[in-house]
């Protein structure tokens, strides 16, 4: 059963604690222990998402042995990667980027080719974090996963990185409220497309919160995700939005054949392909 405290985080507490309310139904959060100094969120899964030996055995002394909860403290993260690359996707496309990449994530998309960060990660302070980064001779930075609204304190380190003068990028997939999400940010949101597997997913209530310097992407694997998608634009976050971002799957649909349909019915669009693919290959990870 969770604790008061616990069910107090329906509702969004203030950024400056790290933390970031998560609904009920999303079953995510579990009690917040208030410490002797920091309160400790517990995240609790439900097999969604387990942290394996690989990379994490020192932590199996705060994990219970099934692997199933996570230990996140307000100023710590659990890192995947961080590196430096051209940026693949989004209006960003073709610019050095700074990558930082979460681990963890609550879906479980059909084509996600980022599997590993579902595993692997190592726990990083936020200014540990911010030291790295600066080493690099960029001031673009993407926040990614996995699902990086996942961890509360991201939205601190997304605050950080703004304060610092960087442009800040957010890739998220749209299944987690994005609204207490710092407005300086470029939030890069999916919409899951029906051959995900995880359209169910889709937070509608998200499109809301989108400005200008937001982006919308759809992965497109079929027609008929891409009917859906077309089906999808609608409404008056279109006029508000940024960018809408049609995505082919890398291997499953060739983008010539998503223009195609682009075209046949005028869709007001960007056609994405994930430009470090082509460069680097599908498979090479830290591009």
């Amino acid at each position: 059963m969770l604790s008061r405290a616990a069910r107090k985080l329906a509702s969004c507490p203030s950024a400056s604690m790290g933390s970031v309310g998560i609904p009920r139904d999303q079953r995510l959060l579990g009690p917040l222990l208030e410490g002797p100094s920091t309160p400790v969120a517990y995240f609790f899964l439900k097999g969604r998402f387990a942290f394996g030996p690989s990379r994490l055995s020192l932590l199996r002394k705060n994990l219970p042995m099934n692997g199933t909860m996570l230990q996140s403290s307000t100023t710590t993260l659990w890192v995947n990667e961080i590196f430096y690359s051209i940026q693949g996707e989004s209006t960003f496309a073709g610019k050095p980027c700074i990558f930082i990449r979460l681990a963890g994530c609550n879906l479980r998309c059909t084509y996600c080719d980022t599997t590993y960060a579902f595993s692997e990660g190592v726990r990083m302070g936020i200014e540990e974090i911010l030291n790295q980064i600066r080493s690099y001779p960029c001031q673009l930075v993407e926040v990614t996963g996995g699902e990086p609204l996942l961890q509360h304190p991201v939205l601190l380190l997304l605050r950080r990185l703004c304060d610092l003068e960087y442009t800040v990028l957010l890739e998220t997939s749209g299944a987690l409220d994005i609204a207490c999400v710092d407005p300086r940010v470029h939030r890069i949101m999916d919409l899951k497309c029906p051959s995900s597997g995880e359209c169910h997913r889709n937070r509608f209530a998200n499109l809301e919160h989108l400005t200008a310097r937001d982006e919308v992407k759809f992965v497109i694997g079929t027609r008929e995700d891409f009917e859906w998608a077309q089906s999808q634009l609608q409404g008056s976050w279109t006029q508000r939005v940024g960018a809408i971002l049609f995505s082919p799957v890398f291997g499953v649909l060739e983008p010539a054949q998503l223009a195609a349909w682009i075209l046949e019915k005028g869709l007001p669009v960007r056609l994405q392909i994930q430009l470090h693919k082509f460069i680097w290959g599908p498979n090479v990870r830290g591009v």
